[in-house]
C-alpha cells in the first residue's frame, strides 16, 4: 500500500512539474512570439502565437477610430501569408488557408466572454501551405519582423521529414534552415 502510494505521489509531482513547464513555455511576453513549423510531403503548416501588442501596440478591444485602422492593417498583413513566410521554391508550396483566432478582435471561435485573459490579449494563426514536394523546402524566410516592428524575437519549433529542431530568431535574422 505504501509503495502504490509513493508511486502515485511521483506521478502526481511529475505531472505537476511538466503543466507547470508547460504554462511557462506559453508565457505572454512583449515583443516575443512562438512559432511552430510543421513540413510534410504535400503541406507545410505553421502556428504563430503572440501577444497583440507585437501586432497592435495594445492588447484589448479597439476603442478608437485609429485602434480599429491598425487592426484592419494587422489584417491585412496577416492574411498575406506569402508575404509573411516564403517557402524554399523546391517545395513547390503555395498559401492555401489562414485561420486567425484572437478573443478581443471577435475573431474565430473568440467569445465576448473571453475577451482579455489577465489583461493579455492574444492571437493565435494557422497558416497552411499546398505544397508539391513539401519535404524538399530547405529554407524558410520569416517576414514577421518587417511586418510587425513591436517584434524582437520568435521562438521556434520545426518539425519535418529530416528531424526537428529549436531556434530562436532575433531582429533582422529572419532565415530558417529546414534540411540538416
Amino acid at each position: 500500500m505504501f509503495a502504490h502510494r509513493c508511486l502515485v505521489t511521483l506521478i502526481a509531482a511529475a505531472g505537476l512539474t511538466a503543466a507547470v513547464a508547460a504554462q511557462a513555455a506559453g508565457a505572454h511576453e512583449h515583443g516575443v512570439a512562438r512559432l511552430d513549423v510543421a513540413v510534410d510531403a504535400a503541406r507545410v503548416s505553421i502556428l504563430l502565437e503572440s501577444p497583440l501588442d507585437n501586432l497592435l501596440g495594445f492588447e484589448h478591444a479597439p476603442r478608437t477610430d485609429a485602434e480599429r485602422e491598425k487592426v484592419a492593417a494587422a489584417l491585412v498583413r496577416l492574411r498575406a501569408s506569402q508575404a509573411l513566410f516564403r517557402i524554399d521554391s523546391a517545395a513547390g508550396c503555395v498559401p492555401a488557408r489562414v485561420d486567425l483566432q484572437s478573443a478581443p478582435l471577435g475573431l474565430g471561435r473568440a467569445t465576448a466572454g473571453a475577451q482579455v485573459k489577465d489583461g493579455h490579449g492574444e492571437l493565435e494563426a494557422t497558416f497552411d501551405f499546398n505544397c508539391s514536394q513539401g519535404a524538399r523546402a530547405g529554407f524558410l524566410e520569416i517576414g514577421l519582423f518587417e511586418a510587425f516592428p513591436a517584434l524582437q524575437r520568435i521562438e521556434l519549433q520545426v518539425a519535418t521529414p529530416k528531424g526537428q529542431l529549436k531556434a530562436t530568431l532575433r531582429r533582422p535574422a529572419s532565415r530558417v534552415v529546414l534540411v540538416r
